[in-house]
């Protein structure tokens, strides 16, 4: 007979992911062991593996559901009726506003892409090349004479965007909401002028 799925199976599955990700991004992923997660998240060891066959499984899905999640938010923003410097500043505010509470998850994701196999390393870069397609389209349209037929410049342009992003981010993960959105209008606002001077 099959085992029945308990009722807070999902409940527990998304405390062990963010448990695992404070451990990762605290201790390392090649440091972390199952019975830090185990004693992070409060649960016995062979619970975890009710869950998990291994590090590498959570690693995946730690990755794989903040990364599509954060794909859906950003590329499913409704942009109908704004023009292309409008999109620009409803995107750059979006992005900085996902990325809040996110602190673990994404520091595991700057260095814990490459631990996983190719196929898998595969579908996560995915999400993050649609997630940069999707803004480096943004900014195509605020300048196409400058961007069209210079793919390398685009690319550029784009995750020099998100470098100005992420590096809030990272420095003031604790950040309000008055101060992100004020930080969204500078990043707004340097590339609106200096597109067009590239």
């Amino acid at each position: 007979m099959a085992r029945t799925i308990a009722k807070d199976h999902d409940q527990k599955r998304a405390q062990i992911l963010a448990s695992a990700a404070k451990v990762f991004a605290e201790a390392g992923f090649d440091r972390a062991t199952m019975t830090q997660l185990a004693s992070e998240c409060g649960i016995s060891k062979a619970n975890i593996y009710h869950y998990y066959d291994s590090k590498d499984a959570i690693l995946y899905d730690i990755l794989e559901t903040y990364l599509s999640s954060l794909r859906d938010r950003i590329c499913g923003i409704d942009l109908n009726g704004l023009g292309p410097q409008d999109r620009l500043r409803r995107v750059v505010h979006e992005i900085l506003f996902a990325y809040q509470g996110s602190d673990h998850e994404h520091r595991v994701q700057v260095n814990g892409v490459e631990k996983l196999p190719p196929a898998q390393q595969k579908v996560l870069r995915g999400y993050q090349r649609e997630m940069v397609d999707f803004l480096g389209g943004i900014i195509r349209d605020i300048a196409p004479e400058v961007f069209d037929g210079d793919k390398a410049k685009l690319r550029a342009a784009t995750m020099s965007v998100f470098g100005m992003l992420n590096w809030y981010y990272m420095w003031n993960s604790g950040a309000g909401d008055a101060a992100r959105s004020e930080y969204a209008r500078l990043v707004a606002d340097l590339t609106l002028s200096g597109v067009k001077g590239i």
